[in-house]
């Protein structure tokens, strides 16, 4: 392992698509433009849902398209089908991921399908992936718990990660959706599935609705993870999860990241003004402690 630590930025998706206020295309490929700025090196950029489900993303492609995309910088795009695939390959994606659950009650509220029907609904979308170039990386959601059927065994985390891997996907995602995890179990979680899929394509995914991002997060850092996925402002939440909160703030994570003296690439004042004025553009304040702590750009602590 290295001393480097790749934020994977996932609020422009996984932030903006449970927010009820519908943010415009230009909003969103201004956020993303800043985002790339800050020294990110993967930002979520869209899903390519159907818009009768999300309709919050439904402008996907006009906002991929109209990012300024920056050498070095990724712009993964979720996609949950074949129908989304061709969508997001019409305006040029080159990375995709695609999203399934360890609860087998949470996959059948939230995509309508059993985890091996989605298995098989991906399969086809991860072959044309690998026959076009196209990097894919995996979701799993629910490893810590579900808000339909509780406890989410260790051993369902472990199959549905290990099956990801071993269809194409070159990361895997472990999240936890209701934000319920404690640092001993998420570091518990992840070694088991580094068990059967190699800890160099393993990623890590807190919501804070508990409070217990950042330590779940350190403990599975200790554990040799080096790859976090965080939305800039805490942005975020689970429609299907009722009390989840958004995920760990980027600024946040940045912030204990660099204090630890892992290298992120990430300007974090830079990072701080894109949270401030992303809060301002949803009209609240920022879910980032780091952000609120340093005050606004003028100096003074916004209220």
């Amino acid at each position: 392992m290295t001393d480097a630590v790749r934020i994977v930025e996932v609020g422009p998706r996984d932030g903006l698509q449970n927010e009820k206020t519908l943010v415009p295309a230009a909003a969103k490929i201004e956020l993303i433009d800043r985002l790339s700025a800050t020294g990110l090196r993967s930002v979520e950029a869209t899903s390519f849902v159907s818009p009768r489900w999300v309709p919050q993303l439904a402008d996907a492609a006009e906002v991929y398209v109209g990012i300024a995309k920056r050498p070095g910088v990724r712009y993964p795009v979720l996609v949950p089908n074949e129908q989304g695939y061709e969508r997001a390959r019409a305006v040029g994606v080159d990375e995709i991921a695609v999203f399934t659950a360890a609860s087998e009650a949470f996959n059948l509220r939230n995509i309508n399908a059993s985890i091996e029907a989605s298995l098989q609904r991906f399969a086809p979308v991860i072959a044309r992936a690998q026959a076009d170039g196209v990097a894919v990386r995996g979701y799993v959601s629910t490893v810590l718990g579900c808000p339909y059927q509780g406890d989410v065994p260790l051993a369902d985390v472990v199959r549905v990660a290990k099956a990801l891997h071993a269809m194409g996907c070159y990361e895997i995602s472990l999240g936890d959706t209701i934000g319920i995890g404690t640092p001993s179990k998420a570091a518990a979680m992840l070694r088991a599935v580094a068990e059967e899929v190699p800890m160099a394509a393993l990623a890590v995914h807190f919501h804070d609705t508990y409070g217990q991002a950042l330590a779940n997060l350190l403990a599975c850092l200790d554990a040799g993870v080096r790859v976090v996925d965080a939305a800039v402002s805490g942005t975020g939440g689970c429609p299907y999860a009722k009390g989840a909160s958004g995920n760990v703030a980027t600024e946040d994570v940045a912030y204990m990241l660099q204090g630890m003296g892992f290298d992120t690439g990430i300007d974090l004042d830079a990072l701080s003004d894109t949270g401030r004025w992303l809060s301002r553009l949803l009209g609240r304040e920022t879910g980032s402690k780091v952000t609120r702590a340093r005050g606004d750009a003028s100096g003074s602590v916004a209220a």
